[in-house]
């Protein structure tokens, strides 16, 4: 895959990068609430701005639902593309999404 032309490529690789410090630091098995924390810190440690809990989960696996809520929160939103982030498996998940 090609992630040349990837919208907001830096911002997304950037927030990648610190969900992996994240997962490589935490590993799996914690609730939702403990990698959301881990990951603000992170950013803001990296210099971003974060708000809290937008798209964090820790599931069995991301689903076709989770995709059409991310989807639904870009329409109503200003933004133009979103990650999905799971930290529940034995490697970290992701989906990137563009609107």
């Amino acid at each position: 895959m090609n992630t040349a032309n990837f919208k907001y490529k830096e911002i997304t690789s950037g927030i990648l990068n610190a969900a992996f410090e994240v997962y490589n630091t935490l590993g799996c098995g914690f609730l939702e609430k403990v990698y959301e924390n881990a990951l603000i810190y992170e950013l803001k440690q990296r210099g971003l701005k974060v708000t809290s809990q937008k798209e964090i989960k820790a599931v069995d696996a991301i689903s076709t639902i989770h995709e059409a809520q991310l989807l639904n929160y870009l329409n109503a939103s200003r933004y133009h593309v979103g990650l999905i982030l799971n930290f529940a498996k034995t490697k970290l998940e992701y989906k990137r999404l563009v609107m």
